[in-house]
């Protein structure tokens, strides 16, 4: 075996287990910064049960992480997607999107309604998320930036609640 094949990193998307969470949050407030527990998203996270993660290891390192939340929307099962959170040496790959779409394969495999999250459309469009105009948070948020991707049911309305 060549030398630069023993040193290419091998990447992991695998669920995230109970042990993990220490490492996440880490992650995730080295990403964002404390700014991040001022956002109306993170009030629903705060309340919310915890769905489903999944995490990125390189060479057994985390590098990344996203997370499904339980919410009602208008009263259907649905979930909000977020926060994603890639280490800055493993930006830039696509490990964002490989994050995502592991969640909304979980998302659609649990059978919710949908999916929503707080985001930039100009991310999340490739994904099949569009504006949830009708969808009202607890707290201050762009309206353009809170979208839905529908699973199993046409666009909702009413206001988005942890569950």
């Amino acid at each position: 075996m060549s030398a630069s094949l023993a040193t290419v990193p091998v990447l992991r998307i695998v669920p995230e287990s109970p042990a993990d969470a220490g490492e996440v949050d880490r992650l995730v407030l080295d990403a964002f910064g404390p700014g991040r527990f001022a956002k109306t998203a993170e009030r629903i996270r705060e309340r919310a049960r915890l769905a489903a993660g999944y995490v990125a290891r390189e060479d057994g390192r985390l590098v990344g992480s996203v997370r499904l939340w339980a919410i009602t929307v208008g009263g259907m099962d649905a979930v909000f997607l977020g926060p994603i959170a890639v280490a800055a040496g493993a930006r830039d790959r696509g490990l964002g999107a490989d994050l995502v779409g592991a969640c909304l394969g979980q998302a659609q495999s649990l059978g919710f309604a949908g999916v929503l999250l707080v985001g930039d459309m100009s991310y999340f469009a490739r994904f099949g998320f569009e504006v949830a105009a009708e969808v009202k948070l607890s707290g201050p948020v762009d309206p353009k930036r809170v979208l839905w991707l529908n699973i199993n049911a046409s666009a909702p309305h009413g206001l988005a609640l942890p569950a």
